[in-house]
């Protein structure tokens, strides 16, 4: 069971808040690890380690240098990022981040590695000359065939790398290679993955050799490999990225899940498909729910307490007239535009990041979080902070003081998802029935077995039944702003028990293992806008 906890390396201790000795270092992240292990994550995705060109972006925002800060500017493949180290030389780089690598390991956190072969630094044809196009130009970038000087650009960074020509199917594999067996990570995930499926002629191919290398090499076999199935000219994978092993950044999860949660009516069916592990994107080619990355937020948009705090992007600070930066986010602000002294907005915000957390823990597939969801972090509205190494970006540890409730809200569903194998199944669901007469997945209403798929419903159950001596769960769902009582199905020789209830404050909203409370009755009260989980004993 994989939990992946997405962050930048700099930004997670980088503020003085963070109180390490190293701080925005590889060796602050190994200060902190006591953070990560208390949290249960099993996995962090690290935005770009390689080095980079932070100073590509050169632009000043009310006395305010900007720079690449995410660091999707790679400009050599087999460096670690010098600015991430505390070393003078190269190989103080190499060192401390295999110091990291090998103390994550020991504390049973695997290291996956945000990586970008879709385009290089070089960016177009008035771009600086750093290595590839000095090199061979023509053979490492797909250039424009009537007119050489200019470069197609499928990734929105100026260039495209040639990923399926043989020298730059090469390169790529020998890097994946290095970074392995030389630095020991764990994974890969593959920024606009989908340029790697694009062949000499820019199309996509049914078969891309560098994707099919990457499955199949004998010294990657054992990686997990992650696809952000997309790309900036429009090509999108999701369910059906070339090759079968590849783990997918699920888009189309986000979407509906957000949509659910802010109340919209006529996506009942769409996440039901997505809770049960899209499986009509990856079952019919073999693959599994592990295939299907589920995410809420990521680095790029917005956190998820300003999901629930704006319902518009403001980048003002990044220097383009707000017009970065998505404008569809399906975010919902609660009633109010930003913070606010109002406690019936906030105690909503926080109900609705927990429903969130709640349905993502309880989705089969792989969950991935985002550095700081856990507490709150907030970039003040900005949905595309890719240019702030700053307090807009960085880690803020004071909120974890603030927020020891949501903290512990997620630690103890990451918790209660590791400890029920019916939650995180490694093949999709078959109808089959165990001892108490409850199949492996049922849908419901508020009434047992007759879930409402109609176009104005916000309200969904399940049940997930357990075998041997696994407990059944069931769960109700109510995004309606009205309760509802759900009726619960009958357990032979059974109770049920409640794990989680969202509209309850710290800590009766979610039960430590062992002080779950019994229900008593054959129906429970869902407050409007809140998540309830019980567990058969």
């Amino acid at each position: 069971e994989t939990i992946i906890y997405e962050m930048h390396v700099g930004g997670f201790t980088k503020s003085s808040t963070s109180g390490v000795e190293h701080p925005g270092t590889f060796l602050g992240v190994i200060e902190k690890i006591p953070y990560l292990k208390e949290l249960g994550v099993t996995a962090v995705e690290l935005l770009p380690v390689f080095e980079f060109d932070g100073a590509d972006v050169t632009r000043e925002v009310d006395g305010r240098q900007l720079k690449n800060y995410w660091g999707y500017s790679t400009m050599s493949y087999f460096s670690p990022h010098s600015a991430f180290s505390t070393g003078k030389t190269e190989w103080d780089d190499v060192k401390e981040f295999r110091d990291m690598v090998k103390a994550l390991h020991e504390a049973g956190i695997e290291v996956i590695l945000d990586v970008v072969f879709n385009h290089t630094d070089e960016g177009n044809h008035q771009g600086p000359t750093f290595c590839f196009k000095g090199i061979d130009n023509k053979t490492y970038y797909y250039l424009v065939s009537d007119n050489k000087q200019y470069y197609y650009d499928y990734t929105g960074c100026g260039n495209t790398f040639n990923c399926n020509h043989p020298i730059g199917e090469k390169f790529i594999w020998e890097c994946l290679k290095y970074w392995v067996q030389e630095m020991h990570v764990d994974g890969f995930r593959f920024d606009e993955g989908s340029v790697l499926s694009r062949g000499l002629d820019g199309a996509p191919m049914q078969y891309p050799p560098v994707l099919w290398h990457i499955e199949l090499d004998e010294a990657l076999m054992e990686t997990k490999v992650i696809a952000e199935a997309w790309d900036a000219a429009g090509l999108y994978q999701i369910g059906y990225f070339p090759g079968n092993r590849w783990g997918e950044w699920n888009g189309k999860y986000r979407d509906a899940v957000r949509k659910f949660v802010k109340g919209d009516a006529g996506v009942i069916g769409e996440v039901a498909r997505r809770i049960a592990g899209s499986a009509d994107l990856y079952q019919w080619q073999g693959e599994a729910p592990t295939n299907s990355i589920n995410f809420i937020t990521a680095h790029d948009g917005f956190t998820l307490h300003d999901l629930v705090s704006y319902n518009d992007k403001h980048n003002e600070a990044n220097g383009e007239g707000n017009n970065d930066g998505i404008n569809d986010n399906d975010s919902w602000n609660c009633g109010y535009e930003g913070e606010v002294d109002n406690p019936e907005i906030n105690a909503l915000r926080e109900r609705q990041i927990k429903n969130f957390a709640a349905i993502l823990l309880l989705s089969q597939g792989v969950p991935m979080l985002v550095m700081g969801d856990e507490v709150r972090r907030t970039q003040g509205g900005n949905n595309n902070a890719y240019c702030h190494d700053n307090e807009i970006s960085w880690m803020d540890w004071q909120r974890v003081e603030e927020n020891q409730d949501m903290f512990r809200f997620w630690k103890w569903m990451i918790d209660f998802r590791k400890k029920h194998p019916a939650i995180h199944r490694a093949r999709y669901f078959t109808g089959a029935v165990n001892e108490r007469g409850l199949q492996d997945m049922s849908w419901h209403g508020v009434k047992l077995h007759q879930p409402d798929w109609d176009g104005s419903s916000r309200v969904l159950a399940f049940t997930m039944a357990g075998f041997d001596y696994d407990a059944d769960i069931h769960v109700m769902m109510n995004m309606h702003w009205e309760e509802h009582n759900f009726e619960l199905p009958s357990i032979n020789g059974r109770t049920w028990y409640r794990a989680v209830d969202t509209c309850q404050p710290s800590p009766n909203d979610i039960a430590e293992p062992g002080q779950e409370i019994e229900i008593d009755g054959n129906s429970y009260y869902v407050q409007p806008r809140s998540v309830v989980v019980l567990i058969s004993k």
